[in-house]
Order: C-alpha cells, then sequence, then structure tokens
C-alpha cells in the first residue's frame, strides 16, 4: 500500500473504533438477550434501563482495554463476527453456545455441519460480519503515545467499572432474584457467553489427553442360560434426537409407531436423558455413573458398559451411522457406516438408518456365543429432518423440505420431524423381525433408547443442547423400548408381564448400563440392582433376582 492510499484511508481514534464496534454487537447480535432481559425484568423497568446501561458499559470498558496498536483490529474483528455467527443460533434456533455446545461443534461431522451452514447464513454472515470487519480493517486507527493513551483508555474503563458498581449495588436485589430465576440470561449475550465457553474448552482440552481409565467390573460373569440354551442375543439400537412425546405407543395422538406395536414391544413412556446433546448423552448412558455424578472426565477414565460386558466374555459390536460414538468403542470392533458410501443408503456423506440393516443378517449368522450389537442412529437429527426418511416413512405432509427452518411453517416442520419417527419405527421393526428370522438358532432381543430430545419451536427454541439445568422437556424425554423373543425370555426366566407393568415406572439414562447387565445376565459387583429394571422380573430362584 501507498504512503498516498494509505493517506486517502479515514482516520479514527481508537476509543472510537471500539465503543462502536461494542454499540453495533450489542444491537445487531443481541436480539434475544435483549428481548430475554425485558421479559425478565417485567415490573422492575428502572432496574432494566439499569441493566442496559451497565451492558453497554462492561461490553465499552472490554473493547477500550483491548484498543491497542497491533491488537485492536484482528480483536474486534474476532468479537464482531463471533457475535454475529453466535446470535444466528442463538436467535433462530434458541440454541445457547456453551461448553458442551462448543465440544458438539468440535466432533461435529462435516456432513453434519452442511446442514446448518445455509446459504441465507452466509448472506447474513456477509452482511452483518463481513462487511462491518472490512470497516475495521479498512480505517486508519489513530493511537497517542503510550503513556497518553493510557490515561485516556482509563479515563473511559475506569467510568465504566464505576458505572457498573452504582448499578450493580443500586438494584443489587433485582438483579440477583433474575440471575437466580433466570440463568439462562447471561448465556445468550454475545459474543461474552460463546467465547467464554470456548476459551474454557480450550483451556481444559489438555486436562483430558493422556488420562489412565481406571477398569471396573472386571470381576464379571455370566450366569449360564437354561437349558436347551442358544446364544442369547441382545441389539442396542442407540436413538438419535427422539423426543418421547412424538411416539405413539406413548401417547401421542398420531400414530409414529404401527410397525412396533404390531409386534408387541414393551415401551417405556415416562424416561428422561442423561444430556440435551450426543456428545454428553452418549457416554454418559453407557457409563456407570447416574447423571448427576457423570462428567466428560469420568466417562474417559471410566470403563463403560461395553468393557464391562467384555469382561464377562460377552461379544460386543459396534455400527455407527451417527457422529460417532466418542470414546465409549474405542476397545471393541466398530464400523462407522458413513464411510461405505453405498449409493444405496448415502449421498453427500449421510445415510439411511437402513443402512444398519444391511449386513445385520450375516451378522446374525456368524454368532456363535453370547453377544451385544450397539446400532447408533442417525435417526431424527435436524435440522434437515427430510433427509433422515425415506418415500416409505414420509407419512405427514406437507413436511418441511428444507434445513432451514424460516421457509417453512410449523405445521410442516412436525410433519417432517413424525416422519423421522415413523422411519425409526420402520428400522426398529426390521430388527426384531431379523431377529425373528433367526430365533432357530439365536435368542434374540432388543432395546431402543434415545440420546436426548428435541425442541421443534416451543417457546421459541428449535433443534436441542440447551444447558441441562433450563432443558425443555422436550429435549430430556426420551423413548425407550424393549422386545424380548420368546426364546430369550425363557432362558432368561424373564416375566414379560412384570417387565410391561415396570415401564410404566419413571426411568432414565441411569438404568440403562445396570438392566442390560440384568438382560444379559451378568453378575458382577459394579452392577446397582437398584437401577436394574429388568431383574426384578426374573424368576425368585435366578441368582440374579433383585436383593
Amino acid at each position: 500500500m501507498t504512503l498516498k492510499t494509505a493517506r486517502m484511508r479515514p482516520k479514527i481514534g481508537s476509543i472510537t473504533l471500539a465503543v462502536i464496534v461494542s454499540l453495533y454487537i450489542l444491537a445487531v447480535a443481541n436480539y434475544t438477550f435483549w428481548s430475554r432481559a425485558y421479559v425478565y425484568f417485567d415490573g422492575h423497568r428502572l432496574a432494566f434501563v439499569g441493566f442496559v446501561i451497565g451492558m453497554i458499559a462492561l461490553t465499552v470498558a472490554i473493547a477500550v482495554t483491548v484498543s491497542v496498536k497491533y491488537l485492536i483490529k484482528p480483536v474486534l474483528i474476532l468479537l464482531l463476527l463471533a457475535a454475529v455467527a453466535a446470535a444466528w443460533f442463538t436467535d433462530r434456533f434458541g440454541v445457547i453456545i456453551d461448553r458442551e455446545m462448543i465440544r458438539n461443534a468440535a466432533v461435529t461431522t462435516q456432513s453434519e455441519a452442511q446442514h446448518l451452514i445455509t446459504t441465507k447464513f452466509i448472506l447474513y454472515m456477509l452482511l452483518a460480519g463481513v462487511l462491518p470487519s472490512l470497516f475495521i480493517a479498512a480505517v486508519r486507527v489513530v493511537h497517542r503515545p503510550f503513556p497518553s493513551k493510557f490515561l485516556h483508555n482509563m479515563a473511559v474503563i475506569v467510568p465504566c467499572i464505576t458505572v457498573i458498581a452504582v448499578i450493580g449495588m443500586g438494584f443489587y436485589p433485582t438483579y440477583a432474584a433474575v440471575g437466580r430465576i433466570h440463568r439462562d440470561l447471561m448465556m445468550t449475550i454475545n459474543p461474552h457467553f460463546p467465547l467464554g465457553s470456548a476459551v474454557y474448552f480450550t483451556a481444559t482440552y489438555g486436562d483430558n489427553l493422556n488420562l489412565v481409565r481406571q477398569p471396573i467390573g472386571t470381576d464379571a460373569h455370566q450366569i449360564p442360560a437354561a437349558s436347551p440354551a442358544k446364544p442369547r442375543v441382545l441389539i442396542i439400537v442407540a436413538g438419535e434426537t427422539a423426543r418421547g412425546q412424538d411416539f405413539s405407543l406413548g401417547g401421542y395422538g398420531r400414530d409414529t409407531n404401527p410397525e412396533m406395536k404390531a409386534r408387541g414391544v414393551t415401551f417405556f413412556p415416562d424416561v428422561t436423558s442423561c444430556g440435551t446433546e450426543t456428545a454428553v448423552s452418549i457416554p454418559c448412558m453407557f457409563s456407570v455413573y447416574k447423571r448427576t455424578e457423570y462428567s466428560y472426565r469420568k466417562g474417559l477414565v471410566t470403563d463403560n458398559l461395553i468393557d464391562v460386558l467384555g469382561h464377562a466374555k460377552v461379544g460386543v459390536e459396534w455400527w455407527d451411522n451417527d457422529t460417532g460414538m466418542y470414546g465409549v468403542a474405542d476397545r471393541i470392533k466398530y464400523k462407522y457406516l458413513p464411510d461405505s458410501r453405498d449409493p444405496r443408503f448415502c449421498k453427500d456423506g449421510e445415510c439411511l438408518d437402513t443402512i444398519l440393516l444391511d449386513k445385520l443378517d450375516d451378522w446374525l449368522s456368524s454368532v456363535k456365543g453370547d453377544s451385544v450389537l450397539v446400532l447408533h442412529q442417525l435417526g431424527s437429527h435436524g435440522p434437515a429432518y427430510y433427509l433422515r426418511y425415506s418415500d416409505s416413512a414420509r407419512r405427514f405432509t406437507p413436511d418441511c423440505r428444507a434445513a432451514d427452518f424460516a421457509t417453512c411453517k410449523p405445521e410442516e416442520i412436525t410433519n417432517a420431524y413424525d416422519n423421522t419417527v415413523v422411519m425409526t419405527d420402520q428400522v426398529l421393526a426390521a430388527v426384531i423381525d431379523k431377529l425373528k428370522a433367526h430365533q432357530a438358532a439365536l435368542a434374540g432381543s432388543m432395546i431402543y433408547l434415545s440420546d436426548h430430545g428435541e425442541s421443534l419451536g416451543e417457546n421459541g427454541i428449535y433443534l436441542h443442547g440447551a444447558p441441562y439445568f433450563i432443558a425443555p422437556k422436550e429435549q430430556t424425554h426420551v423413548p425407550m423400548a424393549l422386545w424380548l423373543s420368546d426364546d430369550f425370555a425363557s432362558e432368561t426366566r424373564l416375566d414379560t408381564a412384570c417387565i410391561a407393568a415396570r415401564a410404566k415406572l419413571p426411568a432414565s439414562h441411569d438404568n440403562l448400563f445396570h438392566s442390560v447387565l440384568g438382560l444379559m445376565e451378568v453378575e458382577t459387583s459394579v452392577r446397582d440392582a437398584s437401577l436394574d429394571l429388568i431383574s426384578p422380573c426374573r424368576r425368585p430362584t435366578d441368582k440374579l433376582a433383585a436383593k
């Protein structure tokens, strides 16, 4: 750039630029934040005005703090782009970008991400993010000599901090009450909370590397099956984004589960999830820990259900059609089916869940001993619900045929989502039918449990991933279903009528670890009889009967 060209660029003071960018971010990228604040401070309008002034002062103070030479432009551009990007998902879907959402984003697949990076998103980023960033990059920032600059910056920062302190103390009772009741409010401020979450995730990422796994259940062993014995086979179908209230087996008004109903599955209508996103729920539901005890680190360092089954010499395998198994199946045979790119099932890196059925007959034919197979569905993952089902499952129309909800009516979004549930119903019924087809050689069973639910616009929220303490029931109420062949029930001495009665009781992901061990008659010191939904329905003579 020539000296003449540089002189033609508009000049602006560093503090002035910091204030302009701060006001722009607060005005353009915080619709959800201000909307919630206005509602939450209902009846306390003076406190709301003070809150607005305080947030402006806080944002300006942060921006002025970084308004130093060589730092101001890249930092302000980062703040602006982060705020605008976060605003798109917060304002459009009601998503809160916390640490777990950052973790989800870090492990998401390209095919999954492409449904969120739409043309409208790109256009929005260009207009609201890139163009203002180009302005920041183009202007000449005027910096004073350091001593003078320090004093001028402090002349802004100190009054801002003073304003925050005075307003905070003046309305402390109101702010404390709103903060306690509406903990989600400050989670929607952009870019403060998303960037803080990203920094925390990055800072703690190294803590989860090179961990030493702690074995549990090494005393696990199976009780021999009743004679004559066939290999006991359990297929665990880990669902994705299925909300319990959309399953007709649980009382939903639409008939979304005709196939499972025809096959006499036992449905558990009152089940809650461990998390609201796959990266939390999958490792949690297979762990020995209750939801209230579970942490990401604990999941990494402790043997899980798959490992304990292995200790008991049960054959275990995992087939994945979702975004991965999050370390759960690191020590067993694992197949990531989208890698096959089979054109019968797959397109653009994603596959219909019918791919899970393709080699199932071959696997069942090869079983020689007691075995567990995990099938991890893509299920009802949004926002592109229409890509999750085939024409045979397209029962409810008109259905939303786009990943951008803004182009669809609410009833079209619901229709598309319910079609994904119909598709899951067909897949689960096919699993049962294949188990029946091999009943001469195997004693088969199937358990289905979704990882989390989904919001479809209730209270302005879409998709999933809300922090658990404020998550709506649509994201935590999940479906669970169990099917046992006559041979499996007979060999394991289970009373199916008893199981059907117990299914009406509240349950959760906490029960999966212990119930699967109960189903497979695995004795171990880590099986908690109080969390085993199955063994209480075993005949009293069995060693695994609940004590």
